[in-house]
């Protein structure tokens, strides 16, 4: 994982991470390891942050995340559906729904790592 400011770059080792998903725990212990907060405000800190992510879109604004990418809200219109087990025709409610776009940055770092390995 990389943090990325103004001209540094912090690299974090995720590796040894015991399951596939990275978790809001993990990233806490990773600001306690490598930064120096204590446990408590690392935690608060990543809640903190996500929670700013939620509240931005529950209220309709876009997240841009300079270097990663942008979380944007999408209305979907309402549209016939089929119930698969029965097949009968249900209507699928209109809903909004977040989508996540890559930045061009974290797709060539992806490409390059699956080129990589």
């Amino acid at each position: 994982m990389m943090l990325n400011g103004s001209a540094d770059v912090m690299e974090f080792a995720v590796e040894s991470l015991e399951t596939p998903a990275l978790t809001k725990a993990q990233l806490a212990d990773l600001l306690f390891d490598h930064i120096g907060l204590n446990k408590r405000e690392s935690k608060d800190m990543i809640d903190a942050f996500f929670d700013l992510i939620a509240q931005r879109l529950v209220d309709g604004q876009d997240v841009k995340l300079s270097g990663f990418g942008n979380f944007q809200i999408r209305t979907k219109a309402p549209r016939p559906g089929r119930n698969p087990r029965t097949g009968e025709a249900i209507p699928i409610q209109a809903r909004r729904v977040v989508t996540f776009h890559a930045s061009s940055k974290l797709k060539e770092q992806i490409q390059n790592a699956g080129a990589a390995g």
